[in-house]
């Protein structure tokens, strides 16, 4: 049996039709990029998504990794210029147009690694370098194809992000997590709110709002870290990071309320938050 045929059916995809399947709000801010960069962008995401899908599959633990093994042969024949895949092409294109650091395409299948078994309760140092792996690659990537590359404040904007979104995607789905066996709360987190690190008691603990609020505090602060990098660069150039950051924001402020999951925003209401950040520039996070 091929890597193929073990759990990578979207091998012979290209970004688009991966990008169109998923119905993902994630893409409506990148269809303001110019055509090469839009291309770029839709690469990483569709990339991101083959992977994540893989992992999350109903499938024996050997083969998620049999099929992420597929794409880092894939990463390999890229580096010697001979993609096999459509999606591997796109990338090596994005590459070569946009000096992207093909090692954090890597860092991704790291990330997806950690989560082949699932994740329960990390250390921080764990957690820290789950978010890194599976988020801040993605950071670092979209901001050279936005054209926003400064440097250390494009370095620190985009970690900073990434680790709020992140961070921000873990307290809202605690309970869905739980469901598939994964807790990414750390377990001294846990263990101060005195909840169980037991995917099936996590959700009815009564400590789990003060965990929740404890990992908030640290969501917060890294929007705001990520709010005060945004004069450093064009804001035009980062319209699609801003656009993002709105919503997850809101989101978080919801959640800071009363620590339960708030319903999902409508799209007009995500769009109001995406354009309120892009006016601001972040300015009330700092």
């Amino acid at each position: 049996m091929t890597h193929t045929s073990r759990g990578n059916e979207a091998a012979h995809l290209d970004s688009r039709q991966i990008v169109a399947a998923s119905g993902s709000s994630f893409v409506h801010g990148m269809r303001i990029l110019p055509a090469e960069r839009r291309a770029a962008i839709y690469a990483i995401y569709a990339f991101c998504r083959i992977v994540d899908d893989i992992v999350d599959a109903p499938r024996p633990p050997a083969e998620k990794a049999s099929a992420l093994a597929f794409w880092e042969d894939e990463l390999d024949a890229m580096a010697a210029g001979r993609p096999r895949t459509p999606l591997g092409q796109e990338l090596s294109d994005a590459i070569d147009r946009f000096d992207l650091p093909p090692e954090e395409l890597s860092l991704i299948l790291d990330g997806m690694r950690m989560d082949i078994h699932p994740i329960v309760a990390p250390d921080d140092a764990t957690l820290d370098r789950y978010v890194r792996r599976v988020a801040g690659t993605v950071g670092l990537l979209s901001m050279r194809i936005f054209g926003a590359w400064r440097g250390a404040p494009s370095e620190r904007f985009a970690l900073s992000l990434a680790e709020a979104l992140q961070l921000t995607n873990i307290l809202r789905d605690v309970e869905e997590d739980a469901a598939l066996g994964r807790i990414y709360l750390p377990r001294e987190t846990l263990d101060r709110a005195g909840v169980p690190a037991d995917p099936d008691l996590i959700a009815v603990a009564p400590g789990l709002p003060r965990a929740r609020a404890a990992l908030g505090v640290r969501a917060r602060a890294a929007f705001g870290q990520a709010a005060r990098e945004v004069p450093a660069h064009d804001r035009l150039r980062i319209v699609p990071a801003l656009l993002m950051m709105g919503p997850y924001e809101r989101l978080l402020r919801r959640m800071e309320g009363h620590w339960t999951v708030p319903a999902p925003s409508p799209g007009w209401r995500k769009a109001v938050d995406g354009i309120a950040c892009v006016l601001s520039g972040g300015s009330g996070l700092r």
